[in-house]
């Protein structure tokens, strides 16, 4: 054997017997360790390269999350542990304490590169679904994760065994008598994992959804699902992380809806002063008639007003007596006019405009319709100019919006007294 022969020449060289049977095998161990050092240098410096260069060329998308979890930088220490295994059979004794090691030394480099390797694969087929899936937002991270956690655990369960000569079936044998143990341990796992599925199948939610769960302050985007988390990006840019089992334990909204649907609901009311509120002289109603808006409603609904009267025997007097127009009634019909024609309004989606009861703060005149720009931004500014338009409309119809009395209220009160009293 090459170990002996290294022997025989290191005696040759003047060492003695004893010296030379220890330093032959550190020799030849330091020798087969230089040799897999400048096979897995050589094999970085120009296989790798090749590889990656041939991935991030080609006209394939799906392969390059390969290069991006280092899947062939992994795998490449196989490479310095295949050649310590060839040159260990060739120079070193079998039963040889330096062979002993380096054969455990092997079996547990090679479970460990395995393990890195098969997560790296798992984290990239994860990602090669998300891109070909034709399903959007669709995940299978959850299943990654638990495959990830199962490699893992057999991981340590090889490498205990080797390094205490074991074997590893008794050990997992060892594992199922413990199960209620790995129950407590892994309870979050395994929560989170049922909820996943659950989320998955039932189709609840997908990456790219927006959510709202106030209990965690959550409202954004949902930009990743685990078996542990489901992190969503708000709209001030802070990530929030939500337990996946409490998704199913607890409520959420989900605007998956209103994205799908086409539109975005506007829902805003205007207050109305009360004592604004009156019926229309037929003066009024002249002037209100130079209202572009207001040509296909006002005249012929003031016809219609009139026969109705004149049907009934109802003539002029009070106008409680019969049917009459009011100034809230024709700034209703002239709301929903305008936003009839306004072009960033779904005029077949749920279009309302309504009164609701009457408070302390007034009328509320609450308009419900739908926008066709989903973008926020963009539906705050048609939101903003609706109402800005129909507050500065107010007064042409004699309403008024309510509102507090502020402190200039009350100054200006002040100085009119004093302007108005005597002397």
């Amino acid at each position: 054997m090459t170990d002996n022969t290294l022997e025989f020449w290191l005696i040759h060289l003047g060492l003695q017997k004893n010296i030379a049977e220890s330093t032959a095998p550190i020799l030849i161990t330091l020798g087969i360790l230089t040799l897999a050092i400048l096979a897995t240098w050589i094999v970085r410096r120009t296989m790798l390269p090749l590889v990656v260069r041939f991935i991030h060329k080609n006209r394939l998308n799906w392969d390059d999350p390969l290069i991006e979890h280092k899947f062939f930088h992994r795998l490449s220490w196989l490479v310095p542990l295949s050649v310590i295994h060839i040159f260990k059979d060739l120079l070193l004794e079998p039963d040889s304490t330096f062979s002993l090691f380096l054969s455990r030394f092997l079996l547990a480099g090679v479970v460990i590169v395995a393990t890195l390797t098969i997560t790296a694969l798992i984290n990239t087929i994860n990602d090669i679904f998300c891109k070909i899936s034709k399903k959007r937002g669709a995940a299978i991270r959850g299943y990654t994760d638990v495959a990830r956690i199962v490699t893992v655990i057999f991981c340590a369960i090889f490498l205990v065994a080797i390094l205490t000569g074991r074997s590893p079936w008794g050990l997992l044998s060892l594992l199922g008598g413990l199960t209620a143990v790995i129950l407590l341990v892994f309870k979050d796992s395994l929560l989170g994992f049922v909820a996943h599925i659950t989320l998955s199948t039932t189709d609840m939610i997908r990456i790219g959804d927006w959510i709202e769960m106030k209990e965690y302050g959550a409202d954004g985007d949902v930009i990743e699902m685990s078996i542990h988390c489901v992190r969503v990006q708000n709209w001030d840019k802070t990530v929030t992380t939500i337990p996946t089992y409490a998704l199913i334990a607890n409520s959420f909204k989900n605007w998956r809806g209103m994205s799908e649907s086409g539109g975005r609901r506007i829902k805003r009311a205007i207050n109305i002063d009360l004592s604004t509120i009156h019926f229309m002289s037929d003066e009024e109603i002249e002037k209100l008639g130079e209202i572009q808006l207001l040509e296909k409603y006002l005249r012929p609904r003031q016809k219609e007003i009139e026969a109705y009267n004149t049907r009934h025997g109802i003539e002029g007097g009070s106008p409680v007596n019969g049917r009459n127009q009011t100034n809230i009634g024709i700034f209703r019909a002239y709301t929903v006019e305008y936003l009839r024609q306004h072009p960033q309004i779904h005029s077949n989606m749920t279009f309302l405009v309504r009164h609701l009861a009457p408070t302390e703060t007034g009328l509320p005149l609450e308009i419900y319709v739908f926008s066709k720009d989903q973008v926020w931004a963009n539906y705050e500014a048609i939101q903003a100019d609706i109402f800005d338009h129909l507050l500065a409309a107010l007064p042409y119809f004699d309403l008024r919006v309510f509102q507090n009395p502020t402190s200039f209220d009350f100054k200006t009160v002040v100085h009119q007294n004093r302007d108005n009293s005597p002397g």
